[in-house]
């Protein structure tokens, strides 16, 4: 297969220029690389906040717009649903007529789409807004990865981007709900959308300036009822997961699994067909490829879910301001960063496959701790717990996204870098619709079962406390129940909704701890100089 040579000024590999140095070996990377480096992470700490920074402001949204708890799920999830959908195609889209066009288009959509949620006036144009988010963020991320895959040949500098990219990703999750606290301090809950305009501009000026212009030589076209099917094959399949965790087994759970399992083996059998696949399929048949691609979206599964009710738990539960929730979360942002200083040596002293367990074994401790830490007063061990789960995700998420990138020749890498990102924002949108419905579900029952809701209460205020724990606290604190009653509902609905994270914590971390066996068993783990490539 023809290789591409870096772009820029550089020539092919081995040969002198100012981005690589020479030698037998791959090229290696110069500071134009390291600059354009940021910009790519800057990018993608960006698309991660924004699909975490809308957690802190659900209480202020709720009280301006009035969403039912279906709409809120929406709300959270709508974004990773079309970044998870689309990816795919846009990676291919990438690879044919340029990544850095593709992002630099991306990133102009971005900004105009953040401006229309920022101000949206009602619950559904917010949720259109953040569908149209999630269309021009799956421009963006697919463009960031494999432009990093382009610029560093060397397999360790390439790990250690790889990990500076994939601390981005999960260090600018954690740190959504840090900004969003800063920012609902002084402003109103539409300032979080804001935020993206002016990095965007940012990304966009260095962008042009920066990055090299790369894609595929073979110039494939993109098969669209191949798109088409990826689109139909996630959104149903996630969709009946959710409607059966929050509103029960129905008729369109049955309906909307069976189209998406259709359109998955129509999919899959298609790709093999094709001489130009939009995914090779075959790439799943190699351990090491398929287990980093479920190692990640497991991880990913269980650190955006958990940490999507946990801002809520915060300030609903606990009381705290946006900042100081935002605080609270910090540790996470920190130990993710950490990940870039230890990636190197765990990888080396483990192996791939028994590393990325140990990261999924380490997030599965965390969210252990945490269902410990929310029935206990204090915040010490609130903030270990967070930490632990944001070390973990990051460690298996930058070692699995390395796996994935390095499997391949970096002509297809746009494809490629699409299935891992894919991986990430679908494991974003499984953690908010699945265990959010989870949640859901089971802050309901655990209601329902106190007994602390009078018979009395008019059906508009019960379905309304009952939707969710953000609901509640919009509809009792209009004034229409006497103080001791609505405070006593209150208080049990915040109780129900503590009993209800505490269980999903320990589902997400035992479901954890079986991935953990399996990437054990099934990612090879050399040692030695091989670990790195």
């Amino acid at each position: 297969m023809t290789t591409t040579p870096p772009a820029g000024p550089a020539g092919p590999t081995g040969a002198a220029g100012p981005t690589g140095v020479t030698g037998a070996g791959p090229a290696r990377a110069g500071k134009r690389a390291w600059l354009a480096l940021i910009v790519l992470t800057l990018a993608v700490v960006l698309l991660a906040v924004d699909g975490t920074v809308l957690a802190l402001a659900i209480p202020a949204l709720t009280a301006d717009l009035n969403p039912s708890g279906t709409q809120i799920l929406w709300t959270g999830d709508i974004y990773s649903f079309m970044i998870a959908g689309l990816l795919v195609t846009m990676g291919n889209v990438a690879d044919r007529v340029g990544r850095k066009r593709l992002l630099l288009i991306g990133s102009v959509g971005f900004g105009l789409s953040s401006t229309l949620g920022a101000f949206a006036p009602n619950p559904e144009l917010l949720i259109a807004a953040r569908a149209f988010l999630g269309f021009f963020g799956a421009m963006i991320m697919p463009s960031t990865l494999s432009i990093l895959r382009n610029l560093f040949d060397d397999p360790r500098q390439r790990a250690t981007a790889v990990a500076v990219w994939a601390a981005g990703a999960t260090g600018g999750a954690a740190i959504g709900p840090l900004i969003g606290g800063a920012l609902l301090e002084h402003f109103w809950w539409g300032s979080v959308f804001l935020l993206n305009v002016p990095v965007m501009l940012i990304v966009l000026i260095a962008g042009i300036a920066l990055l090299p212009e790369s894609r595929n030589p073979a110039g494939n076209r993109i098969d669209l009822p191949s798109a088409a099917l990826s689109v139909l094959t996630i959104v149903p399949i996630v969709y009946a997961i959710k409607h059966l965790a929050g509103s029960g087994f129905d008729a369109s759970v049955v309906l909307t699994a069976a189209i998406g399992l259709a359109a998955g083996f129509v999919f899959v059998r298609r790709q093999r067909r094709l001489t130009h696949p939009l995914v090779d399929v075959s790439l799943f048949k190699v351990p090491a490829f398929a287990g980093a691609v479920v190692a990640e979206t497991i991880a990913i599964f269980a650190f955006i879910g958990l940490l999507f009710f946990f801002s809520q738990y915060l300030q609903l539960v606990r009381g705290l301001s946006p900042l100081q929730a935002g605080l609270i979360e910090l540790p996470a942002t920190l130990a993710s960063m950490a990940v870039i200083a230890i990636a190197g040596f765990v990888l080396g002293r483990f192996g791939r496959g028994r590393a990325i367990a140990i990261g999924m074994l380490t997030s599965a401790l965390g969210l252990g701790l945490l269902a410990a830490a929310e029935g206990v007063s204090g915040y010490l061990l609130l903030c270990v717990a967070i930490a632990v789960c944001g070390l973990g995700a990051g460690l298996s998420t930058t070692l699995a996204t390395d796996a994935v990138v390095s499997a391949v020749p970096k002509e297809r890498a746009g494809a490629a870098s699409s299935v891992s990102e894919t991986a990430y924002e679908l494991g974003v949108a499984l953690g908010i619709a699945v265990l959010g419905s989870l949640q859901v579900a089971l802050y309901r029952a655990n209601l329902e079962g106190s007994g602390a809701l009078p018979a009395t209460l008019p059906d508009g205020l019960r379905g309304a406390i009952e939707d969710s724990l953000a609901g509640a606290a919009a509809a009792l604190g209009r004034g229409s129940l006497d103080t001791a009653t609505a405070t006593g509902i209150m208080a049990a609905a915040q109780h129900a909704f503590t009993e209800a994270m505490q269980v999903t914590s320990v589902i997400a971390a035992l479901l954890l701890v079986v991935s953990a066996i399996v990437a054990w068993r099934t990612i090879p783990s050399p040692l030695g100089k091989d670990t790195a490539r």
